[in-house]
C-alpha cells in the first residue's frame, strides 16, 4: 500500500491539520503496521527529529519495550480482523520518560473490493480535570472523596450516587470534562497514582496495590499493564533509568 492508493481521504491535508494539534499524535500506517504517515507531535513523542525518521518504521521499531510492543500488537489484531479499537486507555512514553494518559483510536482502512490495506488512528492525551467551582460542589466532593480515599470501593454507581446525579448524567459529565467514561476515570485515577508511587517512593509494590485500591497483587499487575503496557515492577525500573 502506498500513500497515494488511500483514495478517499487528503492524507496530506490531515497530516498538516494535525500538525497543528499537540495533544494528539496521528498516524497512517500500511497492511504491515508500517507508519506511512505521521504528524510532528507522534515524531517528538518519540524523540525523532523529523517526521520521515518514522516513516517505514513500526511502532516496536522506534520505542523499545512494552510501549512499543503493544501498539504493534493492536495495529496486528485491526490489520487481521478489521476490527478498528475506540477510546482504548493507556499509558504511553513522551520522552524523554514522562508518562502521557491517551485515548487511542484506529480504523482499517479497506480498497474497493473491502480488503484491509492499512489503518489510520490517533492518540490523544487526556484533558486535564477542571478545577473544582467549575462543577457541582457534589460532584467535586465525591471526586475529591475518592482521590483522597482510593482504597475505598468505588464503581461508576456509587460515583453517581455521592455526587447525587443519575448514571447517565455522570457519564455525561466525565466525557466532558475528561473526556473519559466513568470506569476510564476510575482506572485512570488509581493507575495514576500508583505510578507516581512506584516512581516517588520506596513502598514495596503490594503495599501501592492497596493504597490504590486494588483487591491483590494480580489484579493490580493487570489493570497496570493494560493501562500502561508494562508491569509495576518494570515500571518502577524503567522510571529509575
Amino acid at each position: 500500500m502506498s500513500v497515494s492508493s488511500v483514495k478517499s481521504v487528503d492524507i496530506g491535508l490531515l497530516s498538516e491539520l494535525f500538525d497543528q494539534s499537540p495533544d494528539v499524535a496521528f498516524f497512517v500506517k500500511d497492511d504491515a503496521g508500517r507508519y506511512l504517515v505521521v504528524n510532528d507531535s507522534l515524531a517528538a513523542r518519540h524523540g525523532l527529529r523529523t517526521k520521515s525518521e518514522a516513516i517505514g518504521q513500526r511502532p516496536c521499531d522506534i520505542c523499545p519495550g512494552e510501549f512499543g510492543r503493544i501498539p504493534s500488537e493492536q495495529d496486528a489484531k485491526v490489520l487481521r480482523t478489521g476490527r478498528p479499537l475506540i477510546d482504548q486507555l493507556e499509558m504511553q512514553w513522551h520522552r524523554p520518560h514522562a508518562p502521557v494518559w491517551c485515548l487511542t483510536t484506529k480504523l482499517p482502512i479497506r480498497d474497493a473490493e473491502g480488503r484491509i490495506i492499512g489503518l489510520i488512528g490517533f492518540s490523544r492525551d487526556v484533558r486535564q480535570p477542571v478545577e473544582p467551582h467549575e462543577i457541582s460542589a457534589d460532584f467535586a466532593q465525591a471526586l475529591q472523596d475518592f482521590e483522597l480515599n482510593l482504597a475505598c470501593e468505588v464503581t461508576p454507581a456509587t460515583l453517581a450516587v455521592r455526587s447525587g446525579m443519575s448514571p447517565q448524567r455522570l457519564a455525561r459529565l466525565t466525557k466532558r470534562l475528561f473526556g473519559l467514561t466513568p470506569s476510564q476515570f476510575i482506572t485512570k485515577t488509581r493507575v495514576a497514582t500508583a505510578s507516581r508511587l512506584l516512581r516517588e517512593s520506596t513502598r514495596s509494590i503490594a503495599d501501592i496495590a492497596h493504597t490504590c485500591g486494588f483487591s491483590d497483587h494480580s489484579a493490580f499487575t493487570r489493570a497496570f499493564r493494560s493501562a500502561t503496557g508494562v508491569t509495576p515492577s518494570e515500571f518502577r525500573t524503567n522510571s529509575a533509568e
